[in-house]
């Protein structure tokens, strides 16, 4: 087995669905890894000899099940990746191959789209309306008791990420001033990938070595946010480098108009700031166990929005 592509899911209503979509479009030695966290999935997984799924009795959070199906892999690369999510034809295949190009010590992502996933539609009237929380009743007729889902499951070919970073708060940003400088077009033209400071976190590979090795899933910094920063800073600052694989996409549905179309996890406020501040602590105070780099090192690379020279000297 080349890839395993593990999947920390908490009652993801579109996990089969990824599952399905991955298993159409793999053309390598790939499997998949399905970590159901606290919950059996609905509708059940496909049953498929690539897909092996793993259940835990209690919910242990996203980063303690994403290690928990990295520890079954015993690929060369893992991949891991959010449970709504769309893929290009042969995606694996394309991110293996640039893996064995660019060596071992790379942290890679495709471009990213976005995710047209389901379409509401009233059946009486015709009325239809972008995903987001399930209407209560049709604003066009008033009537409630036939609104379907319509699943659409396209990769929208607009927007498409290429390049992330983080302030000094920190606070992700895209970072779509970085694709105008001229060391951005010279790496692209010349390998067809380009450098990101940070993540997104949807979606991220490497070898299986260096994902334990880098630490990039630090349980103790909680259950749930700050991941693309944390495996962006992980990698950067332990001499690796984060890449972006222009050759193939994924795309990721986005889950923040809130109601029942926002998160599987709690979103407590406190637990929010404390992963925040855990994150940056570990980084911003050297304290990650094989940093070379200090911040400031990854900071002045990029020369990201959201950084004034105050906050680099304070660095």
């Amino acid at each position: 087995m080349k890839l395993s592509i593990v999947i920390p899911s908490k009652n993801e209503m579109f996990l089969k669905t990824t599952i399905d979509d991955i298993l159409k479009n793999i053309e390598d030695e790939t499997e998949v890894i399905a970590v159901l966290d606290g919950e059996w999935a609905d509708p059940a997984i496909t049953q498929d000899d690539r897909v092996n799924i793993i259940y835990s009795g209690k919910t242990i959070g996203q980063r303690a099940a994403a290690n928990l199906g990295v520890r079954f892999s015993r690929a060369k690369y893992v991949m891991k990746l959010d449970a709504h999510c769309s893929f290009d034809k042969g995606f694996d295949r394309k991110m293996i191959d640039f893996m064995e190009r660019v060596g071992e010590d790379v942290m890679s992502v495709p471009i990213m789209r976005n995710l047209w996933a389901f379409d509401w539609k009233c059946h009486h009237c015709g009325w239809k309306r972008y995903q987001g929380p399930t209407p209560k009743v049709c604003p066009n007729c008033g009537k409630a008791d036939n609104i379907k889902r319509k699943m659409m499951w396209v990769g929208k070919k607009r927007p498409q990420s290429r390049s992330y970073c983080f302030d000094s708060e920190p606070h992700f940003q895209y970072f779509n001033e970085y694709t105008k400088r001229d060391e951005y077009k010279e790496c692209l033209e010349n390998n067809n990938y380009t450098e990101t400071m940070s993540l997104q976190g949807s979606c991220f590979m490497c070898t299986r070595d260096k994902y334990w090795k880098w630490e990039v899933s630090d349980e103790k910094a909680g259950s749930w946010g700050n991941q693309g920063l944390e495996v962006a800073c992980a990698t950067w600052l332990s001499g690796g480098r984060v890449l972006v694989n222009h050759d193939t996409w994924y795309a990721h549905m986005f889950r923040t108009q809130g109601g029942d179309f926002g998160f599987p996890y709690e979103q407590h406020g406190r637990a929010v700031q404390k992963t925040k501040q855990y994150i940056k602590d570990k980084f911003w105070e050297h304290k990650h166990p094989t940093q070379i780099h200090p911040v400031s090192w990854l900071v002045k690379k990029f020369m990201p929005k959201g950084w004034e020279q105050e906050d680099i000297d304070k660095l």
